[in-house]
């Protein structure tokens, strides 16, 4: 349920609400809006009439939620959340594009392309530390050292960190370095973790899960968003379908579909789903036009010789190519792009 505070409503009369509703062992979360105040109602409302609530001054109306999910639904926030982590905005007017190699394999690999991603206009270096492969024999990442190449970097070229973490036993270690944490397609479903980050109070990249429904994916931002934390973003990485063109199905309905669901931010990462370097421009250009608010994508300074993924990483020349496409498709859109 969620309680939509009548215009000029006192502090003492919000705070009558608030009190009611801890009375009955109810958690408020409130959401204030460029025109109104609303207070989300999570517990069991039958501990709660709603007469008792509708005959408060500060109460102009009450709105059912019949999601499971009711912090990340669109009625929480109509207008939609946009939030800032350092000098970028995430669900503004601006596209965001976050960039960098599938693994982090080198400070010298990094380095070597982290300049050109800035030059591109990218805000954020991604690079995976943690890397949870499908076969134990494959690259498993350079863990914590790897975090602290990616921060060395990304402040020598005024980037974000954005990265992958598995555990909860990492979170505390990863606040350090990482500005963005990324909740992978494994872990999207893992509610411990989900929990534990969202206690952590850093902003989340939530990807979905391989086979996770949209509602099921919204759950699991719920699971972050209860604990406090509103600052997500759900990534959009493909879907387990039976094509086998690329490695996974690039769900683009999704983007539309989330605008009218939730009011989080939305990024797609074509790179994941398309398992293929020649289908990321395109994919990419799609996900901007159906409404995305930035993208993650994969740029290694020599993809052949990649630990990782290699198949679908660009070169900083292509990424350099696409970023100037998707800054001439942001003017006809109505968005912005950095030059």
């Amino acid at each position: 349920m969620i309680i939509v505070v009548r215009p000029g409503a006192t502090e003492e009369q919000v705070n009558e609400i608030l009190e009611q509703l801890e009375m009955h062992g109810l958690t408020a979360h409130i959401s204030e809006g460029t025109e109104r105040l609303i207070i989300g109602v999570i517990g069991d409302k039958s501990r709660l009439s709603a007469d008792s609530l509708e005959v408060l001054p500060a109460v102009e109306k009450l709105v059912p939620i019949m999601e499971s999910y009711k912090l990340a639904s669109k009625a929480f926030r109509p207008e939609g959340t946009s939030f800032d982590i350092k000098n970028v905005t995430l669900g503004g007017k601006e596209l965001v594009i976050m960039a960098g190699p599938c693994a982090v394999e080198s400070e010298e690999q990094v380095e070597s392309v982290a300049a050109k991603l800035r030059a591109c206009g990218a805000k954020f270096l991604r690079g995976g530390a943690y890397k949870p492969r499908s076969s134990p024999y494959a690259f498993q990442g350079l863990e914590k050292e790897g975090l602290q190449i990616l921060r060395r970097v990304a402040d020598r070229h005024d980037l974000l960190v954005t990265s992958e973490i598995t555990s909860e036993n990492d979170i505390e270690y990863a606040a350090d370095y990482l500005d963005m944490i990324q909740i992978g397609a494994r872990n999207a479903q893992n509610f411990r973790l989900l929990s534990a980050v969202g206690k952590s109070g850093i902003p989340v990249l939530l990807k979905r899960g391989i086979a996770e429904t949209i509602d099921e994916w919204l759950g699991s931002a719920e699971y972050i968003m209860s604990e406090g934390n509103y600052k997500i973003a759900l990534c959009e990485r493909g879907i387990r379908t039976f094509e086998t063109a690329t490695r996974s199905t690039l769900d683009i309905s999704a983007v539309p579909v989330l605008k009218g669901k939730t009011h989080l931010p939305v990024i797609v990462d074509p790179s994941h789903a398309a398992g293929k370097a020649q289908y990321v421009a395109p994919l990419s250009l799609a996900a901007i036009a159906a409404g995305a608010d930035g993208l993650i994508i994969e740029v290694h300074p020599n993809p052949k010789a990649a630990l990782s993924d290699a198949a679908q990483q660009l070169t900083p020349e292509a990424f350099k190519t696409l970023t100037d496409e998707i800054r001439a498709m942001s003017v006809i859109l109505g968005r912005t792009y950095p030059e």
